[in-house]
């Protein structure tokens, strides 16, 4: 979830979690949407969204990360290489059983939709970008993170964990002291780690660093839903991907959350947004090659 306070160095162990056990997948319509969580965090917390969008009438399947959901060693023995390669081995089972297939992801996990749909441009129907998180700037991030960012791009990572502080990207107080209390007593697989190691944020600087300049040739529809008052990312995140990227952007700005929006008081807005985005766009993806067929019949 956030970045925050550099402490010791993390000596967590333990042994290798199974792949994706904390994966799920809720069957509802012929089109499927992707669901990538954060960075430390956990398919959970997605979970709320992907029930509303099967209410719509979308089967909505949610990766587990490699690394994620057991302990800072599981995490540390993965890179972004890594967390790609779960998204992207997701999407391609998925497609196998849908016509039209859409990602989206929570933070890191939205980059990580981006990366998706750069590696599989003409599979990917669209894109759904909840607090994307392009530059750790919100209002409770330290002063000197960008410095301290620097350093651990240079190597300095092992010396380094961050800690999860308040209000951890949530604004509803009742549900704010469940999520505490589940990363303060270890359970990862609910709400995710309290802890993130220094290697973990070089990697996602790595990956935000092969991200930027594919950009512009992204060329898909995108929502990006983020929130006025994101505490670990600003609205510059989503003005920076509505400026850069190729295709259609459509950009909400939430009033009455912080960055965990899909849990959030507004995650019933956060479905409604993406509920109207999917019904705008997937008409005009799935009537196309009936479009094109029709035209052809008519020249024979």
């Amino acid at each position: 979830m956030n970045v925050h306070t550099p402490i010791g160095k993390s000596e967590a162990e333990s042994s290798p979690a199974p792949a994706q056990p904390h994966a799920f997948h809720y069957a509802g319509g012929p089109t499927a949407i992707l669901l990538i969580h954060g960075l430390t965090g956990t398919p959970a917390e997605l979970k709320l969204v992907a029930k509303g969008l099967v209410r719509a009438g979308y089967s909505v399947y949610g990766v587990q990360l490699a690394g994620h959901c057991g302990s800072e060693a599981d995490l540390t023995a993965t890179g972004w290489k890594d967390w790609l390669a779960s998204a992207l081995e997701a999407f391609d089972r998925i497609r196998q059983d849908h016509d039209a297939v859409f990602v989206g992801g929570l933070s890191m996990g939205a980059l990580l939709a981006l990366l998706v749909a750069s590696h599989r441009s003409d599979r990917v129907a669209g894109c759904l970008l909840y607090s994307p998180t392009m530059f750790y700037d919100g209002w409770s991030v330290p002063r000197g993170s960008v410095l301290l960012h620097g350093a651990i791009l240079l190597g300095l990572g092992r010396f380094f964990r961050f800690r999860e502080n308040f209000p951890y990207g949530i604004k509803d107080d009742r549900l704010r002291a469940r999520v505490q209390a589940a990363m303060e007593s270890g359970r990862s697989e609910e709400a995710g780690l309290l802890y993130m190691p220094g290697r973990s944020l070089a990697q996602l600087l790595y990956l935000i660093r092969d991200l930027k300049p594919r950009l512009p040739a992204l060329r898909m529809p995108v929502l990006v839903l983020h929130a006025r008052e994101d505490d670990v990312t600003s609205i510059r995140n989503a003005n920076y991907l509505a400026a850069n990227l190729g295709g259609n952007v459509e950009k909400i700005l939430l009033e009455n959350s912080y960055h965990m929006i899909t849990l959030d008081q507004e995650r019933e807005l956060v479905i409604d947004h993406s509920v109207g985005f999917l019904k705008r766009t997937e008409p005009r993806r799935l009537a196309a090659p009936s479009l094109s067929l029709a035209l052809n019949r008519g020249r024979s």
